[in-house]
């Protein structure tokens, strides 16, 4: 099966993070193309996908291959390597774009310092080209939002030539997967949607609100905590009156609203809360 798509994998200088941005025209495309793993590499393997690529490359970039050593090495393994196309990027930021000669036209890649950009069944090299300039270009923005907006100027320049289907952003860190315990720190995909990297920007923002911690909160003030125990009351989680004391039966009801809400990760207990979280509760639940 062709995955027709382009995408990029790329490693942030900054943090080590790697992550790869992929599209098609192809139903459920970040469940073949993207593969990564902290302090290793990450790879998008892509045009009648061979799947096994991923596992395989990361195996070979953890024992201390090159990017060109994983190429030479698939060519060894697989008969039908001209018909598929991938991108590699290590750890220390080597970067190796292949495309088969038989991948379906246009198809192409680059690689430059930190990043591979490849697609296939193309509009033409403007797409790679466009996203190979607007991640080089959005070189201060955040790692994920910086993949995305590649992945969106490759769309923007024309993308899979025969539409748009899914979308997928994965991104790795050491430690900086859910609760601290592994390397996924964000793994997002839009399936089947008529606007997929879009969809992804208001998946990625929500992550962002759900699950990153805040590096600053505040106390609630008083109007503020007879508003949440209001709020708290209706949703038959409080049984006290809203008289603007933050005490213990209203720290367990909040406790349990922040449970129904997914926000475990932004609250640590008691009066404070940051702005983001206090901000998304005020208008889920109406400030008044």
């Amino acid at each position: 099966m062709a995955v027709t798509t382009f995408s990029l994998v790329a490693r942030d200088p900054g943090t080590g993070d790697l992550g790869v941005a992929v599209a098609s025209k192809f139903l459920a495309v970040g469940a073949v193309v993207p593969f990564a793993r902290a302090g290793v590499g990450a790879i998008a393997t892509q045009s009648y996908a061979n799947p096994c690529f991923g596992p395989q490359g990361l195996a070979l970039l953890a024992e201390g291959a090159s990017p060109e050593g994983v190429l030479e090495a698939f060519r060894r393994t697989d008969p039908l390597l001209e018909r598929r196309q991938f991108g590699l990027v290590s750890a220390r930021g080597e970067a190796l774009s292949f495309t088969g000669r038989d991948c379906l036209p246009w198809a192409g890649g680059l690689a430059g310092e930190g990043f591979a950009a490849q697609g296939n069944l193309l509009r033409g090299p403007e797409v790679v080209e466009a996203m190979a300039e607007a991640f080089s270009r959005e070189a201060e923005a955040p790692f994920p939002e910086r993949l995305l907006r590649a992945l969106k100027a490759g769309e923007a320049a024309g993308g899979d030539k025969r539409g748009r289907q899914s979308a997928a952003l994965l991104v790795v860190g050491e430690g900086k997967g859910y609760g601290g315990l592994w390397d996924r720190y964000i793994d997002l995909r839009a399936d089947d949607h008529p606007e997929p990297v879009e969809e992804l920007f208001r998946l990625l923002a929500l992550h962002r609100l759900l699950f990153e911690r805040p590096q600053e909160r505040r106390p609630l003030r008083a109007e503020e905590v007879r508003w949440l125990q209001r709020v708290l009351k209706a949703k038959g989680l409080y049984g006290g009156e809203a008289h603007g004391v933050f005490d213990r039966a209203t720290e367990e009801a909040f406790l349990a609203l922040i449970g129904m809400e997914n926000l475990e990760e932004r609250y640590g207990g008691g009066p404070e809360v940051d702005e983001a979280t206090l901000e998304y509760l005020k208008g889920r639940y109406g400030w008044s």
